[in-house]
């Protein structure tokens, strides 16, 4: 049996080459995906079947040569509705086989043939979207000989189309046809969304006319918080009294819908024994939201006696607790590093501005992947995360050189962002393994950063997928990706550049970040909170992605002490000190007189220098000038990515490897040993941190001139014009005035925010952001 030929739509859209312009939200439903290779599939959609009494261990079976695929059993309603996927490429028969069998004995897995279609690869039409999809038809089943059943028919739809179809994502792909069962969800592509995290700011200040269940001078009062699974304290109370005071903010991550219940509890005690002297109980869904750096009202809230439902309240219980609670929605919520971050829009969605442009990425494929699993095996998938939005590849089952040919779009409302992409292998596919909660092994990941790619233009590269083992550095193979930054031109097209520079002056985050900052200790805190929090939300999707994934992801132990990253950190400002040594040497060997003309022609620009000091700063803003013009020649030509070298992978060795890989706390022997060493990674944490941001401003510096971020070196060259002609015009010591003068003005006279130059620094690129 045959099925008739359908010709291809000829109002088809037609490829135009790299878009050049933002995509609309219209777009993006109907993208081409011109970024990656085109794969074409042979679709075969099995929606029912008829004329069968119900039996339970009726199922259907796909068959393409040596490919073979078959569905779940059929329910009561003969209703299946399930999608199979072969790539064309691997098709090398002519007739697809589609049979009705019937498992009869489950302990020996035999089968029993009843019924088949066959249909000629030849004859199945093409399918271009976004035109309709294909509308299914019943065909009667046949023996073995091609003679008609007496009953027995079969509803299916077969066409060839691409990765692009929308059927694409929930198929049962050929690549992975040897999995099975419930198994089959665990391969799919998916796109997965954060939820919209909230700060909980709970200030609280005092509470009146408690009644103590102890001798005050004998215990402390203080007060708890629960949010979920998370409880926070505050310090103990000065007063010890019926009147304590805290003043103490307490701050929580929450998420929307806000379906979770804040507890106030009132102890008294210690940390270790203490009791209850009034609790008090309320819904996030009555907090109110603040948008702004205005504290909201305090209110004073009668609390329950211990125990007693808040529904049963005693009139005679009169104990008060004051706070200030507020869902602050002006604040970014930070779940990566700052030098990782991929958003930082806050998180009231009426304070968001309309994005920028549209960021595109291509995964390509996988080279050379190191074997996971005995036998030689990987099944390995993609991770792509960027602002709120995530996304995962369909899983290549058993392959060293996936190719995933997939293509995504997410909005970009801040270039100084970074995109990440890791390569995972799925342990998920076994459903032993799943019932021991065995996790996803972790390959290697890579970082992209917005700002060095050039608007429009499609950075096709391959990557190499650097992983740390306790063995140390190794090479787990190669990711080739496409990535295309574009947004819309609001002028001729020689200005297209300057349309981002707005950006680069406005400050990163929302003013309530400067005006009311939060402590590093409270960031760090909130950043493991939301960290738990996505983790918790993406393992409820289908499939979930795991808590390793997000972990390594969000780079949860980036802040950890690490010899490793230390030495980096040494080396990386050693580096940056090296063109100041260079100097000194030079300065040297013009004392030592080693070259007679060069020591003669510096001083004769000493001499210069003090008879006529003006032109000094123009000659070094014009040599400035000078190396940006002549870096611009030799700027990178591809985004940048992890590197082995930079990151001292390659030269560390197995014992500060296996303190790097160690738990928090250590899993170490010996009490007295492990308060010491924990104590030792904090503080090595702590000047591991600093160094690492000294050095990051020093890489700020240079990157001024390096192209790396190209818009940001043309503002900086444009600057340095301006800044030769007003030092060329205005005598030295009217500019040094205007600059003291303007340094030391009122503060009235001051704008709350950030300098519009401090913004433009904070966006320049390091090489942070690359360090394994």
């Amino acid at each position: 049996m045959q099925v008739k030929k359908m010709k291809n739509n000829e109002c088809a859209p037609k490829e135009t080459g790299l878009h050049n312009v933002a995509a609309t939200e219209s777009d993006k439903l109907t993208k081409r995906y011109d970024l990656v290779e085109e794969m074409k599939f042979l679709f075969v959609r099995i929606i029912r079947v008829r004329d069968f009494p119900y039996n339970p261990n009726l199922y259907v079976e796909v068959k393409l040569g040596n490919m073979k695929a078959t569905t779940i059993f059929l329910d009561n309603n003969l209703l299946l509705n399930q999608v199979f996927a072969f790539e064309k490429d691997k098709i090398h028969c002519t007739k697809v086989d589609v049979m009705v069998r019937d498992k009869i004995e489950v302990m020996d897995m035999s089968r029993e043939f009843i019924g088949r279609v066959q249909v000629e690869v030849g004859d199945i039409p093409k399918r271009v979207p976004p035109e309709s999809t294909l509308a299914p038809q019943w065909y009667r089943l046949e023996d073995q000989n091609g003679v008609n059943l007496a009953r027995g028919a079969i509803m299916l739809s077969l066409w060839i189309g691409t990765q692009a179809d929308e059927y694409f994502p929930h198929a049962w792909c050929s690549d992975s046809t040897r999995i099975s069962g419930d198994a089959v969800g665990y391969t799919r592509s998916k796109v997965y969304m954060s939820p919209s995290l909230w700060y909980l700011r709970v200030n609280v200040i005092q509470a009146h006319d408690l009644l103590l269940r102890f001798d005050p001078k004998c215990s402390d009062i203080f007060v708890q918080v629960d949010l979920g699974s998370l409880r926070l304290r505050t310090s103990f109370s000065k007063i010890k009294g019926e009147k304590p005071v805290w003043n103490e903010d307490l701050i929580f991550v929450a998420h929307e819908p806000f379906d979770e219940t804040i507890f106030l509890s009132v102890e008294q005690g210690t940390l270790v024994d203490h009791v209850s002297l009034g609790t008090y109980m309320i819904n996030l869904k009555d907090v109110e939201k603040r948008l702004q750096p205005i504290p909201v009202e305090s209110l004073w809230y009668d609390l329950n006696r211990p125990g007693v439902i808040e529904i049963a309240k005693e009139v005679k219980f009169a104990s008060k607790l004051n706070a200030r609670i507020s869902l602050d929605g002006g604040y970014h919520v930070m779940d990566e590093p700052l030098e990782y971050s991929s958003d930082f829009r806050p998180s009231s969605k009426k304070l968001w501005k309309s994005s920028i442009g549209v960021l595109e990425l291509g995964i390509l494929k996988a080279t050379g992947l190191t074997p996971m699993k005995i036998g030689g095996r990987t099944d390995a998938y993609c991770v792509a995360k960027y602002g709120p939005k995530w996304v995962r590849t369909r899983t290549i089952a058993d392959s060293l050189s996936p190719n995933w040919n997939e293509q995504y779009v997410w909005e970009v409302y801040e270039p100084f962002t970074v995109i990440t992409i890791a390569v995972f292998d799925n342990n998920q596919l076994d459903a032993e393994s799943r019932g021991r909660g065995v996790r996803d092994t972790i390959m290697a990941k890579i970082r992209i950063r917005l700002s060095t790619l050039a608007r429009g233009k499609v950075h096709t590269h391959s990557y190499p997928l650097i992983g740390l083992k306790p063995s140390g550095m190794k090479k787990m193979g190669e990711i080739h990706l496409a990535v295309r930054f574009s947004w819309p031109l609001r002028a001729w097209w020689f200005l297209a550049w300057f349309n981002m520079y707005p950006i680069y002056k406005s400050p990163l985050f929302n003013g309530i970040h400067y005006l009311l900052p939060l402590s590093s200790s409270q960031l760090d805190n909130l950043r493991n909170q939301a960290a738990h929090v996505i983790a918790k939300s993406l393992s409820k999707a289908e499939p979930p992605l795991g808590k390793e994934v997000v972990s390594y992801m969000l780079d949860m132990r980036s802040d950890l002490w690490s010899m490793r990253k230390g030495i980096a950190n040494y080396n990386r400002i050693m580096s940056i000190l090296g063109d100041f040594v260079v100097f000194w040497k030079w300065l040297e060997d013009i004392k030592k007189w080693k070259n007679p003309t060069a020591t003669l022609l510096f001083h004769f620009l000493c001499i210069l220098v003090i008879l006529h000091p003006q032109p000094m700063f123009s000659l070094v803003i014009l040599y400035l000038f000078w190396i940006g013009l002549n870096n611009f020649f030799s700027r990178p030509k591809h985004p940048c990515h992890i590197d082995e070298t930079l990151s001292g992978a390659d030269a560390t060795n197995a014992e500060d490897l296996e303190e790097e890989l160690d738990f928090f706390p250590t899993q170490i022997g010996g009490e007295h040993l492990r308060r010491r060493y924990d104590r030792l990674r904090i503080i090595s944490r702590n000047a591991q941190i600093r160094v690492s941001h000294l050095a990051t401003i020093g890489e700020k510096v240079e990157s001024l001139c390096s192209w790396r971020d190209p818009r940001a070196t043309l503002l900086f060259l444009f600057f340095c014009i301006a800044s030769l002609v007003v030092t060329t015009v205005l005598p030295l010591q009217v500019i040094i005035f205007i600059w003291i003068m303007f340094y030391l003005r009122h503060p009235r006279y001051r704008s709350g925010g950030t300098w519009s130059a401090e913004s433009f620094f904070k966006r320049l690129p390091s090489n942070q952001a690359f360090i394994l």
